[in-house]
């Protein structure tokens, strides 16, 4: 299942490159939530798919590991292994600034701009929320900015007074989207009913895909009834993810998508490592298993369900 090497972008030259990135967002943390060290080297290429799939949701402005990888090159090596297009996700303004920039630099990418949840309350402690929503708005104008996200809750980082800061940002981008006609992207974490109870209260955009999707089978329902695109991360290749997988083996094929987050939730076997596009096909593969899917028919699926979500890339 793996190649022999990892991409050529992706490996450290001499000794470990340490010099400060240029590329909002910052850097990965070398350890992980519980302060065990990671590995920093990124893992080998899969073989490649059979038929050409999109990593609906990364950061390429986030930096891991032991290598600053360029844009180009990212995509580059993404290709290589049948991952031909990405979304690219802002959570502030800064990286949705860099997601505007590198639409116009590279037409393999759409793009998806926001206040993270996490974030939006930082912006209102300094009073400056008002002024973010309005540059949000006014990137989320460009033409290959497809999507409002990743906005939502989340109730593992973030807690007291913020929580209805976070409610009100989720329902201004949820308005937003509907405003402009863009898909709705959405982060929830720990939060599934408030999330779509919110949804209920302001009215869904047509179009809603859950991020990184982490409910169960009632969550899985309730987007097969509502028509909400589900995305699926290397998550629900964890041995601990069990739900996740019960929750793919009944959503709608039809609303079905595919992520990295990356630089986070690196697939198994390489859980805790640095994460890129091209590690996709780990995780289609394993989707293929959970569903009993032809693994060609599947990716041409997502590929086909991505387009639906988001339109085409030309």
């Amino acid at each position: 299942m793996c190649s022999a090497h990892t991409p050529a972008a992706y490996r450290p030259t001499g000794t470990a490159d340490e010099a400060e990135e240029a590329r909002p967002g910052g850097r990965r943390a070398a350890t992980d939530e519980s302060g065990r060290s990671r590995r920093l080297e990124y893992p080998p290429a899969p073989e490649p798919l059979p038929v050409p799939v999109v990593d609906n949701h990364t950061h390429l402005n986030f930096r891991d590991g032991l290598v600053e990888v360029g844009v180009k090159d990212a995509l580059d090596a993404a290709a290589a292994v049948g991952v031909d297009r990405a979304v690219q996700v802002g959570c502030d303004l800064p990286s949705s600034r860099f997601t505007v920039q590198a639409l116009d630099a590279d037409a393999r990418l759409l793009g998806a701009v926001a206040l993270h949840p996490n974030d939006a309350p930082r912006y209102a402690a300094r009073g400056e929320l008002e002024a973010a929503y309005a540059e949000i708005e006014q990137l989320a104008a460009h033409p290959r900015v497809r999507a409002i996200g990743e906005t939502g809750l989340d109730y593992f980082r973030s807690k007291g007074d913020a929580l209805a800061v976070q409610h009100d940002s989720f329902r201004w981008h949820i308005d937003l989207a509907k405003r402009l006609g863009k898909t709705l992207q959405i982060h929830d974490r720990d939060a599934h009913e408030d999330v779509v109870r919110l949804l209920g209260e302001e009215g869904a955009p047509e179009t809603v895909v859950f991020h990184c999707f982490s409910g169960d089978e009632d969550l899985a329902r309730t987007c097969n009834e509502n028509g909400w695109f589900m995305s699926f991360a290397g998550t629900m290749t964890f041995k601990n993810a069990e739900n996740l997988r019960r929750a793919l083996a009944i959503a709608d094929p039809g609303r079905i998508l595919v992520e990295t987050d990356s630089p986070y939730l690196t697939p198994h076997p390489y859980r805790g490592r640095p994460n890129a596009s091209y590690m996709v096909p780990y995780t289609v593969r394993s989707m293929a298993e959970v569903l009993g899917a032809d693994l060609a028919e599947l990716c041409s699926r997502l590929s086909a369900n991505t387009e639906q979500a988001y339109g085409d890339w030309d």
